[in-house]
This record gives C-alpha cells, structure tokens and sequence, in this order.
C-alpha cells in the first residue's frame, strides 16, 4: 500500500469512527432522551443500562481507530509539519477521550450497579452526570468537527 492509499484509508477509518461516535451522542441527546422522558424511571433507567451496553463498547471502537488513523496521519505528515487544525483536533479529541473514560469509570459504573439494585435515585444522578458530559462531548465534538472541515489545513 502506497503513502496515498494509507492517507486515504486513514481518513476513511477516522471519519467513519467520528461519524459514529458524535452521530450516537447526538442521536441519544436529541432523539433518545426526550422520548425516554415518557417513560417512568424504573424503566428508562433501565432503557438507558441497555442503550449503553451497547454503544459504550461502540464508542472504545471509535476512540481506538480515531487514535490510531489520527497518529498515523499525523506520524506520516511529520508532526511539527501538520497543520495547526490537525494538533487542535487532536487536543480537543484527548479531551473528549478524558471525558469519556470519566463516565465509564464514575457515573457509568454507578448506574450498572443501581438498576439492577432498583436503587432508581442512584441511577438517575449517574444518568444525570452522564447526561451533562454526553453534552459536552457533543459541543466539543461539533467544534472538533468544524476545525476539521473549515480552519486552513483540516482534514
């Protein structure tokens, strides 16, 4: 494989795992939440552990591909070539890396050991905090986004 092939691979793999994991906060904020809201707490509480289960693992996916295709590119190009978007995307992309890993090991981990407890006050403050980072992640994520496509030398 020649240096244009893995670039455009690269790119491929980096925006396909962007697309998922900002495409899946904001399908969860948007959509999901205020439709869930209908629902009594024992049950999207409940909803929640297993709309989670199944995107969190998603989102570890996407962090691991965004890393590796975003280094690989970054490595290739020569990291003090780069332009200035790539080394913005990259800190705000640590960024929300470091938010995610803190809801998996703190609200995260309380509300996988609420619901099934029925301990429901428990499990809506975890929804809660887990509400609030999801919502920041998804500004940022839509930053990072408009860096990439709009500042001089983004994607």
């Amino acid at each position: 494989m020649n240096d244009a092939m893995l670039q455009n691979l690269m790119l491929f793999l980096h925006i396909l795992a962007v697309a998922v994991w900002v495409g899946g906060m904001a399908f969860a904020y948007l959509c999901l939440r205020p439709a869930a809201l209908a629902l009594e707490p024992p049950l999207r509480l409940t909803l929640w552990v297993e709309v989670f289960k199944r995107f969190f693992p998603l989102v570890w996916a996407s962090i691991g591909l965004i890393l590796l295709s975003g280094f690989v590119r970054l490595f290739q190009t020569g990291f003090g070539l780069a332009p200035l978007a790539w080394h913005l995307m990259m800190a705000s992309g640590v960024i929300m890396v470091c938010v995610f890993v803190s809801i998996w090991f703190g609200p995260w981990r309380a509300m996988r050991a609420a619901v099934p407890a029925g301990d429901w006050p428990r499990a809506a403050a975890a929804l809660n905090a887990i509400r609030q980072r999801v919502a920041f992640n998804l500004a940022l994520g839509a930053i990072t986004i408009a860096i990439a496509t709009l500042a001089p030398g983004g994607l």
